[in-house]
């Protein structure tokens, strides 16, 4: 049961990850709203993108038991994470 419900939540990360193009396409907006352009767009892009990259590979860095990781542990987990989603 506990691996069905981790499936699922992995599954979940990464479908949010394929969308966060998307998500980020629609907060690249300035202060005044206007839609970014140019370098501040591509800048924000690249930074929107890593972040949700990150915040999947966060919730993937869990031990089998369903613990968080932590330490070194988890360092090893996100930056293997993080190279695999490049």
């Amino acid at each position: 049961m506990k691996k069905i419900v981790f499936a699922a939540l992995v599954f979940c990360f990464v479908v949010n990850t394929a969308f966060a193009d998307s998500g980020c396409e629609a907060k690249a907006v300035s202060k005044d709203g206007k839609p970014l352009a140019g370098a501040a767009k591509n800048a924000f892009m690249k930074k929107c993108e890593k972040d949700a990259v990150s915040a999947a590979c966060e919730a993937k860095a869990v031990s089998k038991d369903g613990k968080p990781l932590a330490g070194a542990a988890k360092a090893a987990s996100m930056k293997k994470c993080e190279s695999a989603a490049k």
